[in-house]
């Protein structure tokens, strides 16, 4: 019996998506298939979420285990992975303590409370936080409110004020910006921009802040929502530049699938949110703190930020080895990343290229409207990268030809 088609759209579900017409079944590794059985090779990986790939054979057992045992209980009782998993973060990220929610909006929606709180413990009545443009933290009123991008803002006026918009990597505007205001408290960014285009900031523009936030007695607030655990090839993009944040937002590929949210407090953070300040009904629940244990156990016991350096070099060599004459030529502007983290960006809008790469077997992103974006699986294997490219680059040259 063959399933019915995909519709567009659903007269019984909100039409928030621009939904491809597919309906994925299953998936295995870095491979789904969808209810007609079409296989397809997933360098999207639900959006940097599923680090593991699909059905996992270690992931999955535990997960099952867990349902079986227990799947929620409320934050009234102590939660035994709530322990272990926030060790586990303090642990790899050199900082003190942990918030559980259960998405990445949560998790900056709670930095951005810490940072007020912060703020309004210190006197100030009104204060501000620094954002940038291009940004990217969620879609509630004061997540948007801090994204820099005016047309996912449109309609929702008007919006949270308190923030102060800087470019990325430009250390003398932010100077600027910030000039004699007492009212500053935090500087709050994405160590790699991803919805804004894999727009990664530099390792030096990185110290720098680090520095101007110790100057000022600011909080150093770093979203790693979808560059974190492990995608660049440490647990944490900042990490390269070899500094500490004082509070870090989590969600995405720390679950595996599972949602999940999480920060991150260094010493400066741990201890403005008392009792009652702050809540969640479903964060940290024992199905979502076993996903999070059982994910980093499963990385460190498979080697995969070595593997996703490894693969992330292989991957982006191969691209920049297939797509060297449109780089001279300028029709693909740059091919940039980390790791298993990648943007491929388009002298002109090319959103088709979602559609005919799963028409091709493959699935992407195009954000930002112009860049291709790669963040699969940290289990992709180099012979699996370069379907990515034997599949990818061509279309991208048949759309930049067919649109010269």
């Amino acid at each position: 019996m063959n399933p019915e088609p995909i519709q567009a759209a659903s007269p019984h579900v909100m039409n928030t998506y621009g939904r491809l017409p597919i309906a994925l079944s299953h998936g295995q590794g870095c491979h789904v298939w969808d209810m007609n059985g079409k296989v397809y090779l997933d360098a999207l990986g639900g959006i940097a979420v599923n680090t593991l790939g699909h059905n996992h054979p270690k992931l999955v057992p535990a997960l099952q285990d867990q349902i079986a045992k227990i799947i929620h209980s409320c934050n009234y009782y102590h939660v035994p992975n709530q322990e272990t998993l926030a060790k586990k973060l303090v642990e790899l990220s050199g900082m003190r303590n942990v918030f559980f929610c259960s998405t990445g909006l949560e998790a900056n929606e709670a930095a951005l409370k810490l940072a007020r709180k912060f703020g309004h413990d210190k006197g100030i009545a009104r204060p501000e936080i620094v954002v940038y443009e291009k940004a990217f933290h969620g879609r509630s009123i004061a997540t948007l409110s801090a994204t820099g991008n005016p047309k996912i803002q449109a309609g929702f006026e008007p919006l949270v004020e308190g923030f102060i918009r800087v470019p990325i990597n430009n250390v003398a505007s932010l100077k600027t910006a910030t000039q004699d205001n007492p009212n500053v408290v935090a500087v709050f960014f994405e160590a790699i921009q991803g919805e804004g285009g894999v727009n990664p900031m530099h390792m030096d523009y990185l110290r720098e802040v680090r520095q101007l936030c110790d100057e000022n007695d600011w909080l150093l607030m770093i979203d790693e929502v979808q560059c974190g655990m492990g995608r660049t090839g440490k647990w944490f993009a900042h990490q390269w530049a070899g500094i500490v944040p004082d509070v870090m937002p989590l969600a995405k590929g720390l679950g595996s699938g599972v949602p999940i949210g999480a920060v991150v407090a260094g010493p400066k953070a741990a201890n403005i949110f008392q009792p009652g300040n702050h809540g969640t009904t479903f964060g940290g629940n024992p199905l979502a703190m076993r996903a999070g244990v059982e994910t980093i156990r499963i990385m460190e016991e498979e080697g995969l930020l070595e593997n996703a350096t490894r693969v992330g070099a292989h991957l982006c060599q191969a691209l920049q080895t297939a797509l060297a004459a449109e780089l001279t030529n300028g029709s693909v502007k740059e091919i940039r990343g980390m790791g298993l983290m990648i943007g491929i960006e388009l002298a002109k809008p090319c959103s088709i290229l979602t559609q005919q790469c799963a028409d091709n077997g493959l699935l992407i992103s195009v954000t930002a409207d112009t860049v291709v974006r790669l963040v699969p699986p940290l289990i992709m294997s180099c012979t699996e990268a370069d379907d990515v490219a034997r599949i990818l680059c061509p279309l991208i040259r048949t759309f930049l030809e067919e649109n010269a």
